[in-house]
C-alpha cells in the first residue's frame, strides 16, 4: 500500500499520486474536516467501517464527543485495525475529541479509547462551552506568524511519555500539541483556523514506500499545526465560537 512521502526523495521521472486521507466519520466534526481536505487536493475518505483503515495513507480524529466516538469505535470493531495500522506506521491525528480517544490515560473516562499515545489528557480542562477560546500558538516546525488556534470545550495534555515531543503550549505551560512518532495530538480544532503553511515542514514521520506523493505537503504529524487543515473563512472574522455546532446526519456502517 503506498505511503505519503516528502517531495524532496521523489525523482523527476516519479508518478505522482493523490494522498488518500481518512477522517473517521463515527460522530463530530468530520465533514468540516472532509471539506477542507478536499479544498487543499487532498483525495478524504469517510471512515466508518475497520476494512476502510487498509485503503488510507494517513487517519484523522476529528473533535465531537468522545464518549460517543469510543462506544461507536469498539461496536463497530474499529479500535483493533486501528492498532494494527498505527503499528504499520500510519499517521494518526487526534484533535480535540480526538485527542482524549488516541490518549493511553484519560482520568475519569469510562468508556473505549483507542490508547495509542504515551499521554495523559484530561477532559473539558477550560470549563464548559461557555469557556471555549482562541490563542495565538508558537508551534514547534513552523515558523513566522504564531498559529491561531480554536479550543472548544478543549482538553488539555498533562503528561507526557518519554519519546513524547511537546508542539505547542499555553502562556501558562499547558500543553496542547504533541508528538509521538506517527501519532500527533492537539488540543484545538485546526479545520477551523485558516493557515497557508502547508510547505513548512516536510520531514518525513514515518517510513514511506515511494510512488504516493501527497497533493498537498501537509499531513505529516512531524507539522504539529501546520495547514494541512485551512479554511477560506476566518473564525477571528466572527463572534468565539461558543454556539453549538451544527449536526450532521451519520449512517450506521455495515459490519461483516
Amino acid at each position: 500500500m503506498s505511503k505519503l512521502i516528502p517531495s524532496s526523495s521523489l525523482g523527476s521521472n516519479t508518478t505522482t499520486k493523490t494522498a488518500r486521507v481518512g477522517v473517521l466519520g463515527l460522530q463530530g466534526d468530520f465533514a468540516e474536516h472532509l471539506r477542507t481536505l478536499r479544498g487543499i487536493g487532498a483525495e478524504a475518505i469517510d471512515v466508518r467501517r475497520p476494512d476502510q483503515l487498509d485503503d488510507i495513507d494517513g487517519l484523522i480524529i476529528p473533535g465531537g464527543e468522545s464518549t460517543t466516538i469510543g462506544k461507536l469505535a469498539e461496536r463497530y470493531q474499529i479500535i483493533p485495525k486501528l492498532r494494527e495500522r498505527v503499528a504499520e506506521g500510519m499517521p494518526v491525528w487526534g484533535t480535540c475529541a480526538g485527542a482524549i480517544f488516541i490518549a493511553k490515560d484519560v482520568p475519569g473516562h469510562p468508556h473505549p479509547i483507542a490508547a495509542l499515545m504515551d499521554i495523559s489528557v484530561e477532559r473539558n480542562a477550560f470549563g464548559r462551552q461557555q469557556e471555549s477560546f482562541e490563542a495565538d500558538l508558537a508551534v514547534k516546525g513552523i515558523g513566522g506568524k504564531p498559529y491561531h488556534a480554536v479550543f472548544i470545550r478543549a482538553p488539555k495534555i498533562t503528561t507526557t511519555g518519554n519519546d513524547v515531543e511537546a508542539l505547542a503550549t499555553l502562556a501558562d505551560g499547558t500543553v496542547v500539541a504533541a508528538r509521538q512518532g506517527n501519532l500527533l495530538a492537539t488540543s484545538f480544532h485546526p479545520e477551523l483556523t485558516p493557515d497557508a503553511r502547508r510547505d513548512a515542514v516536510r520531514r518525513a514521520a514515518h517510513r514511506r514506500a515511494p510512488g504516493a506523493q501527497p497533493a498537498y505537503r501537509g499531513f505529516d504529524p512531524g507539522i504539529g499545526a501546520s495547514g494541512l487543515l485551512r479554511r477560506r473563512r476566518d473564525p477571528r472574522s466572527e463572534a468565539p465560537r461558543c454556539r453549538p455546532r451544527r449536526r450532521h446526519r451519520w449512517t450506521a456502517p455495515r459490519v461483516h
